[in-house]
């Protein structure tokens, strides 16, 4: 027996070995024990049309299976080997582990069909297994490009996008599942779209993104169902792509680790706690409490865009600082930054709130969540919250208010006071949550006027919403809510619910009035309490009328009998009784937003995107946003994922 063969006998008993742990283990979990079969996981894929490519190298590890069963339960899920070595299959397997250990090498390159980015092996299957076996990046192909009608499903989206950035960079390796991926990918890397990709930018992306995915690897374990590309871009979000790809293996392994519990929630959106209720730290068992670590006190910095005499909404937050440092005083050490207006401005306002020795920081606007996560990666032991809805990141908690609720009420009084069936709605930003109370407003209205028609203009865009309205015959608008705990709004400007008298003068109704110190008091109670979820969860404050933090102030122009039905609404709220969106909801589409029977979930009314039938109008589209909107828009916007990237134009 020669050397060689010793050699290709020894490492079959090894893969072997290898095969059957790997076989083992699937099957204890459930799973498939063996490669992919196209026929059978994608049946359509017979009929699709299809193109032959040039001989090229493709990356190994996209190599999930065979095209038809044929001998697929002759190799472990992997393609390591199952046979024994005295048989026919383990013979040929080690003539070409031989030839692969030789001079020669494999070089008689596989055939494969490729479907949505992943290959298929139709001829060649020892050669792939053998190649796999001793860790080969890439392995020579014939390649047949099965193509799927084009549809709207997000993975077929995707995958044609994938086509173009093909086209222009060659690079099989980055496989996204979600459509505009790819070009936000370029966007990262300094390409702007059409933009051509010089054959030495491919081909270090190709080995950048390389050596991320065998850092992620490194980490991933048995959690098939995390995706390198997303973590990809979760990490472009904290480190700019020139740094990752100056990064040693070491110094990207530890970087990645940092954010490696963002990186399941990002890819498993579904797994986001939304809290409804502030919690009451005292009913925390004595047990949970000792093996807790609880501060004593806390040191908190608050972070703004703007200041409170130009920004209604900074100066709603920092009356809640103010209200938290006087509710909790003792407790807790207040300091306040300002005009935060540009993610470097943040950042450095950041570096300072925690040099200052900040060990919670509270960023109180969406558009700061990209300095946040920053910073919660970079200052590990700082706890972050950012102001924002239905973020799918663990190590910065957010919280909003069920402001839905409050809309709820002011509907009710809303149609009450509409003699001509006509209400109008001026809508804030086409961003998480609005729609729900945009409906939630209309099913107000219902309550009390049940043929009432509710008018939507949205303030957002470049129309006079209260002159359109008016113009149209409507005198009982629904505008901004008040921003602060501080009813005296009521009595000037257009905010919450109004009447304009006949000459166009507003007599002020109702509105739900935002109670941030509240909300701010309920967090920081529950961090000293030992109550707040663990680190490593998603989790979403979004709390209503129930924890106090909305609220609904009404004027004497409210008349009484509308006033006692409002106090009953609201103490139902309170008291957790009343559920808005139980029943049943049409949409202008004909289809159902609430079927009435089944409880709408909390991230199903954040996520909601349709509106009620009764409402006459839409929502607006990117271009028809004012440019003052647009950020807001990306950070919260219910149509996110689908906006056009930014450019410099």
């Amino acid at each position: 027996m020669s050397v060689s063969e010793s050699s290709g006998i020894a490492e079959y008993v090894k893969a072997n070995r290898l095969a059957q742990k790997e076989k083992k283990a699937l099957e204890a979990r459930g799973l498939s024990a063996h490669p992919e079969v196209l026929e059978e996981l994608f049946p359509e894929a017979a009929h699709a049309s299809g193109v032959d490519l040039p001989l090229t190298e493709i990356p190994v590890d996209r190599i999930v299976g065979t095209v038809s069963a044929g001998r697929v339960s002759a190799f472990s899920a992997s393609f390591l080997p199952l046979p024994e070595a005295n048989t026919e299959f383990g013979a040929k397997w080690i003539a070409l582990c031989e030839a692969h250990l030789s001079d020669t090498g494999i070089r008689e390159p596989i055939e494969c069909v490729e479907y949505l980015g992943s290959f298929y092996v139709k001829e060649g299957n020892k050669r792939v297994s053998v190649l796999k076996y001793f860790g080969a990046v890439r392995i020579s192909a014939r390649v047949r490009r099965l193509l799927p009608p084009r549809t709207d499903d997000p993975r077929i989206e995707a995958y044609y996008e994938f086509l173009d950035f093909y086209k222009q960079t060659g690079i099989y390796d980055v496989q996204f599942t979600k459509p505009r991926e790819y070009a936000r990918l370029a966007a990262a890397v300094g390409k702007k779209p059409d933009e051509e990709w010089t054959e030495k930018e491919s081909k270090q992306l190709a080995s950048v993104f390389c050596g991320f995915k065998e850092a992620f690897n490194s980490l991933v374990g048995n959690e098939r169902t995390l995706g390198a590309e997303s973590a990809l871009m979760l990490f472009l979000k904290v480190y700019p792509y020139e740094q990752l790809a100056a990064m040693a293996p070491q110094e990207l392994k530890k970087a990645l680790s940092a954010i490696w519990n963002d990186v399941r929630t990002v890819s498993e959106p579904e797994t986001i706690t939304v809290k409804t209720a502030a919690e009451d730290g005292e009913k925390k068992s004595v047990i949970s409490k000792l093996i807790s670590i609880v501060p004593k006190h806390l040191d908190i910095a608050f972070i703004y865009q703007g200041d409170a005499q130009s920004s209604a909404w900074t100066r709603g937050h920092a009356e809640g600082a103010a209200h938290l440092k006087k509710a909790l005083a003792g407790s807790v050490t207040v300091d306040e930054y300002f005009h935060a207006d540009t993610g470097e401005e943040a950042e450095a306002l950041i570096a300072e709130a925690v040099k200052n020795g900040a060990g919670l920081v509270f960023t109180t606007t969406p558009p700061l969540l990209g300095a946040s996560l920053k910073a919660a990666v970079k200052y590990p032991k700082t706890a972050f919250y950012n102001c924002s809805a239905c973020q799918p990141l663990s190590s910065v908690k957010s919280y909003y208010c069920r402001t839905y609720e409050g809309k709820f009420i002011t509907g009710a009084i809303a149609g009450a006071l509409a003699e001509n069936g006509l209400v109008g709605y001026i809508g804030s930003y086409p961003i998480m949550g609005v729609p729900a109370s945009i409906n939630a407003f209309a099913l107000g209205v219902s309550m009390t006027n049940p043929r009432a028609k509710i008018l939507l203009e949205w303030s957002c865009t470049e129309i006079d919403c209260v002159r359109k309205l008016r113009e149209k015959g409507v005198r009982v608008i629904s505008n901004r809510d008040i921003p602060t705990p501080d009813v005296s709004h009521l009595s000037h400007g257009y905010y919450g619910t109004f009447i304009l008298d006949e000459n166009g003068v507003p007599l002020p109704a109702a509105s739900p009035v935002w109670m941030w110190g509240r909300l701010y008091e309920n967090i920081v109670r529950s961090i000293l309490s030992g109550s707040t979820e663990k680190k490593e969860l998603a989790v979403n404050y979004w709390w209503g009328m129930d924890s106090g933090v909305i609220d609904v102030a009404l004027s004497q122009n409210v008349p009484e009998g509308v006033r006692r039905l409002a106090g009953v609404l609201t103490e139902r709220l309170r008291a957790g009784e009343l559920d808005v969106f139980a029943q049943r909801l049409p949409a202008q589409d004909g289809s159902l937003i609430s079927d009435g029977e089944t409880p709408l979930s909390s991230l199903e009314i954040l996520k909601m995107d349709k509106l009620a039938a009764s409402v006459a109008g839409h929502i607006p589209g990117y271009d028809e946003l004012l440019p003052l909107s647009r950020p807001l828009v990306r950070s919260l916007g219910i149509y996110r994922e689908e906006l056009p990237l930014e450019t410099d134009e």
